[in-house]
């Protein structure tokens, strides 16, 4: 049975859409029903969630790339934090595919396995314990990365807090990481820099391309809510990625 939760904060984790902006309505009710997340978290999320609701899907997309795209220590990627650009990160990266091909998630040559959202798609098909222990592993980086975006005063930082409570943390693990240099969003200098180093993408692919991978989930979400009271917003979410495709 899918972990519907872990889809939910993965998209909340995704490249803004039209789609996840339709779909959002249902996020609050999943995340309380299903009580994974510990109950002192919901109400954060659920702020970050009413943001999706309120604002211009155009601000959410650019608050989104300022962010992650732009800034490095903030990398959604989960291998960024603890290889580098080493090439353990290549074996890794191979390693961690592999792991999903065998679960039977195929995943898309342009996406990276080690995308934290792709990663949570990925545990939300596995049985929740397993689920949990399989998220304990990179469980210091996202902690990291919450601790990061909580002191930017980033509602994102409810997404990675919320999942870092989930799982054992090793309070070492996070020490050291944030003990790394983090990228200051006020030097535009630094971050042209980075621009000008790397090929920059919006999200994980072009907004004009759209997002198989997104809309795949969203279907799927869509398609186990089954409660009555659910139910229109379910022929919602439906519709919206029908349109899309």
């Amino acid at each position: 049975m899918t972990v519907k939760s872990f889809q939910v904060l993965s998209l909340l984790l995704a490249y803004p859409t039209i789609d996840i902006q339709a779909a959002s309505c249902e996020f609050s009710d999943i995340l309380t029903g299903e009580g994974l997340v510990p109950t002192e978290h919901l109400a954060a999320l659920d702020r970050l969630i009413d943001e999706y609701r309120s604002r211009e899907l155009l601000d959410l997309q650019e608050r989104y790339v300022l962010l992650f795209d732009r800034t490095r220590s903030l990398s959604l990627h989960l291998f960024e934090h603890v290889h580098g650009e080493s090439r353990d990160r290549g074996q890794a990266m191979v390693d961690l595919k592999a792991m999903y091909e065998d679960r039977g998630l195929e995943i898309d040559s342009k996406e990276l396995p080690d995308f934290i959202p792709l990663f949570l798609e990925f545990i939300s098909t596995l049985p929740k314990e397993d689920a949990i222990d399989l998220l304990g592993q990179p469980a210091h980086v996202i902690a990291a990365l919450g601790e990061r975006l909580a002191k930017r005063e980033s509602g994102y930082a409810a997404v990675l807090l919320a999942l870092a409570a989930m799982a054992e943390v090793d309070p070492e693990a996070i020490k050291a990481l944030l003990d790394e240099p983090d990228d200051d969003p006020d030097d535009l200098e630094a971050l042209d820099a980075v621009w000008e180093a790397e090929n920059v993408t919006f999200g994980p692919g072009s907004p004009d391309e759209g997002c198989p991978k997104v809309d795949g989930m969203l279907d799927r979400l869509a398609a186990e809510i089954t409660s009555p009271a659910k139910a229109a917003g379910a022929e919602t979410v439906q519709s919206g990625s029908a349109n899309n495709g």
